[in-house]
């Protein structure tokens, strides 16, 4: 069944009644030209519910709740990818993957090697399509939480973030004294909730490096990942030592 992501003000848990607007709508009507009693999967990112179409408008579709789903498909560990800026093609590419992989976040930041630079009358307009592609993915991939995408912050704006997770994290690509801190880190139960930053094209400027004074250092193997491949290489790892190592 098709999934869709609805804001919480638009279900009536009392009433087992649910609507969706927007290009949505189009979605139902014209591209899986669903008709009324055709069943999708609603979700509101804490729950999802197989709901029935009951009447379809121009701009507007209700459904009646049947039951709650209650397998939950995320990681039990939040992980929010930073990501130096790169360019929309790599940074779409980037989005759509993480998001299957079970990322809940993803924040461009600027950075002294990064080539493309923040332009403020853009910025709105290109984080809405980011986001419309996190949502897309998050429906595919059949997850119950969509990956929120953040506007592009500044070096410094993303220090100030440090307080917010319980651990913070780069990439490195300097061999490091322990290899194994990755490993460590996404094995103690204590971690719930966690930053990873990675450097754009040309990598984390050294300066950058020693500013990153209570991040641990990661290290993604002997190879070299392009910028757009190392976010998927600390997803896969995340997700095979939480969902399929011993």
């Amino acid at each position: 069944m098709q999934r869709y992501f609805v804001q919480k003000d638009s279900i009536n848990y009392l009433n087992n009644t649910a609507y969706i607007i927007g290009d949505d709508v189009h979605h139902i009507k014209v591209v899986m030209r669903m008709n009324v009693g055709n069943k999708v999967y609603l979700c509101d990112n804490e729950k999802t519910f197989i709901a029935e179409i009951s009447s379809i408008e121009e701009h507007l579709v209700t459904f009646n709740l049947v039951e709650e789903v209650l397998d939950n498909p995320e990681l039990d560990i939040e992980v929010t990818i930073a990501h130096g800026l790169v360019s929309r093609e790599k940074k779409e590419e980037t989005i759509q993957k993480i998001t299957q992989l079970g990322a809940v976040g993803y924040i461009p930041v600027l950075m002294k090697n990064s080539v493309v630079k923040i332009v403020k009358e853009k910025e709105q307009k290109q984080t809405e399509r980011l986001q419309k592609i996190a949502k897309e993915a998050s429906e595919q991939s059949h997850r119950i939480k969509e990956l929120v995408v953040n506007n592009p912050i500044t070096f410094k704006e993303l220090l100030k973030l440090t307080s917010l997770y319980d651990a913070c994290l780069f990439a490195s690509t300097v061999e490091e004294k322990d290899s194994n801190n990755f490993k460590k880190i996404i094995r103690r139960k204590d971690i719930k909730k966690i930053l990873v930053l990675v450097g754009p094209e040309a990598g984390i400027d050294k300066s950058e490096i020693e500013m990153l004074n209570n991040w641990i250092p990661i290290s993604l193997g002997p190879r070299i990942l392009r910028t757009e491949v190392a976010p998927l290489y600390i997803l896969s790892a995340i997700s095979y030592e939480k969902e399929l190592g011993d």
